[in-house]
């Protein structure tokens, strides 16, 4: 006969992924309550604003001005996308052609200057090195209130660039520093970067299937 020791049992290991398996109705109603907000938010967005950044990114690009784009985190990522899309997808193939920079893609230059300076001025000193009066800066901020991307907005405010906010609808200095604010009517950060993500994709898409001219 098989010894016993006294010890309970383990726990299978069936049992053990049944008990760390999510609760399946919990997480569909979250994502139908997800998804519900998502599409509200989308619905307070206004496409007039939009259509006026991309005539402010058209008017850039037939006069061979620069496009800059910064951000923190997600918004970071955000930036780099875009670029990725008007420097080759609304460019290739094109009689004119896309000069857009992100301010975030340098990491080695970003690194040396909060290193050395500040985390603050990390987007606003490689401006000092390119903008001109007549560029355009795409500044992205969930809170409205990143340091580094606001110095960089009054930079170029002060050289004659026009300034373009992507933020909360809510607060945030962002919101009336720059001169034309897409505005999202939400604070979570998750709708925040969706709605970030649909409006520069808009402006991208403007220009890749012939709406913008």
């Amino acid at each position: 006969m098989p010894q016993t020791t006294g010890e309970a049992p383990d726990e299978s290991a069936q049992n053990k992924f049944r008990r760390f398996q999510p609760n399946r109705k919990v997480s569909m109603q979250f994502a139908r309550d997800y998804l519900t907000d998502l599409k509200k938010t989308l619905e307070g967005l206004d496409p007039n604003t939009i259509g006026t950044a991309i005539s402010w990114l058209k008017e850039a690009r037939d006069g061979g001005r620069f496009v800059y784009i910064c951000g923190n985190g997600g918004s970071a990522s955000i930036a780099s996308q875009m670029v990725v899309d008007m420097v080759k997808g609304a460019s290739f193939g094109y009689s004119s052609r896309f000069k857009m920079i992100s301010l975030t893609d340098s990491i080695s230059t970003i690194t040396a200057y909060a290193n050395d300076v500040s985390y603050d001025c990390v987007f606003v000193e490689q401006l000092r090195n390119f903008a001109q009066e007549g560029d355009v800066l795409l500044a992205i901020s969930g809170s409205g209130n990143s340091r580094n991307v606001l110095q960089a907005v009054e930079y170029a405010n002060s050289i004659g660039c026009r300034t373009v906010g992507l933020t909360q609808g809510g607060g945030g200095a962002l919101k009336d520093l720059a001169q034309l604010t897409l505005a999202v009517p939400n604070k979570h950060m998750g709708r925040l970067e969706d709605c970030f993500f649909v409006m520069t994709h808009i402006m991208i898409y403007a220009f890749m299937e012939n709406a913008a001219g």
